[in-house]
């Protein structure tokens, strides 16, 4: 197993066109006492300013084509997309191996695309800069979930001059100490758990993390907004929670209904994926969001809507949308294989779904509630709870079936091993 001061950091980039300022990015890491793997993601030629690991013609066949073909093609968003999928795949074995403890990418348009493609193969807590162009844009779509930093050029990444040498100087110093910062598990907590939160069901949250933190657990919030859903599924995927307690999942509301939180399909399948204990709570399923007013979709127009904010309105969900939402909900927990509950708040599922509240629709919450009933497996503990989702008792409830579910799995882990 190579030991961390021998692993290197992870350059990747178009050497064909920036081969001078690769160059001089390669020359800063390696004065500050690091190691540098280099990727060429150039398809029409190389440089022999320094050396090479990884030549284009290797990349592109890890993007699944020939380097030749894709140089008399000369499609560039076909070749972008190539270059981008090979230098993933690299990327992730040199991480498997152990090879690299941070990544560094520059460029411009295709340039950064291609370096954020490689660097989501990179776990949580592993460096990811890419010095870029684009850094002022929305590149959301393109970062996803994962921890990347980006560092604004200023000037084109074509060609060193007083600027570009400056801010490279700067990201080579800025990768090499962060890539030299040692991670220390908190000590003294018995475990890790995840939970989901809005600001509809911030009291529930906050209960339920005090209660937990006494328990003695670390607690980690996402906010449900889209990319803290998928983030927090993400983070399940790598094994870093014990449980989870997956109070808010708006954004099954979203994805069904075109709203700008959707976490995509992916939502609600990471803890059964992973086998480890999950309270799932249809918490804000009575919306959908949206930004300003005037950006609800004409199908939407006559619905009942409400600004949460100058820049969020939310949409009431329908009775038709409820029942679909609680279909979802527990096929998705249905596949879990480790010990899960539906906790339903009969009062309401929101802030604004309480009665005499904005959004309060008894119809819509029945549909939704008999729909999960009817759905969950039988290996799915359904509880009906006579309280809405902010009411302290709720959180007491939660955390309590919570950790019941958390010591039947330890004690199924210990019979296995037996």
């Amino acid at each position: 197993m190579t030991s961390y001061s021998e692993k290197s950091i992870l350059v990747l980039g178009c050497f064909d066109t920036k081969g001078d300022v690769f160059s001089f990015l390669r020359e800063c890491i390696i004065g500050l006492g690091e190691k540098a793997i280099t990727i060429n993601t150039g398809v029409f030629g190389t440089t022999d300013a320094f050396p090479i690991d990884f030549e284009s013609d290797l990349v592109a066949l890890e993007g699944g084509y020939d380097i030749a073909n894709l140089r008399t093609e000369r499609d560039r968003g076909k070749a972008i997309d190539i270059m981008g999928k090979g230098a993933a795949r690299i990327a992730a074995r040199l991480f498997n191996e152990g090879k690299i403890k941070a990544v560094m990418g520059m460029g411009g348009g295709g340039g950064t695309y291609i370096a954020l493609s490689a660097m989501h193969q990179i776990p949580f807590g592993i460096p990811k800069m890419c010095l870029t162009t684009l850094a002022a844009k929305d590149l959301s779509r393109q970062i996803g979930d994962k921890d990347i930093t980006l560092m604004p050029s200023v000037v084109d990444v074509a060609g060193m001059n007083q600027i570009l040498g400056l801010l490279v100087r700067q990201a080579a110093a800025a990768i090499c100490a962060m890539a030299n910062v040692v991670h220390r598990e908190k000590e003294n907590t018995k475990g890790t758990i995840a939970i989901s939160m809005f600001g509809n069901t911030t009291p529930c949250v906050d209960k339920c993390t005090e209660l937990l933190t006494h328990a003695g657990y670390e607690i980690l919030a996402f906010h449900a907004t889209g990319v803290g859903g998928k983030t927090m599924e993400s983070l399940i995927r790598e094994g870093r929670f014990d449980a989870v307690l997956d109070v808010t999942t708006t954004e099954l509301a979203d994805d069904l209904c075109g709203g700008i939180c959707s976490a995509g399909p992916g939502r609600l399948t990471a803890a059964a994926e992973a086998g480890i204990p999950q309270v799932v709570v249809p918490g804000c399923l009575d919306m959908v969001n949206f930004a300003h007013l005037d950006t609800i979709p004409p199908v939407y127009a006559d619905r009942h809507l409400y600004s949460w904010a100058p820049d969020v309105t939310l949409m009431r969900t329908s009775v038709e949308e409820n029942r679909i939402l609680g279909m979802q909900l527990a096929q998705k927990v249905n596949r879990s294989t480790a010990p899960v509950s539906l906790v339903l708040p009969l009062k309401g599922i929101s802030q604004v779904d309480a009665e005499g509240g904005i959004f309060y629709d008894p119809n819509a919450d029945h549909a939704l509630f008999n729909s999960i009933r009817e759905h969950a497996g039988d290996h799915v503990q359904v509880v009906d709870a006579n309280l809405h989702i902010n009411d302290p008792q709720f959180a007491l409830l939660l955390v309590d079936i919570l950790l019941d579910l958390m010591r039947k799995a330890d004690r199924g882990v210990k019979s296995e091993r037996r």
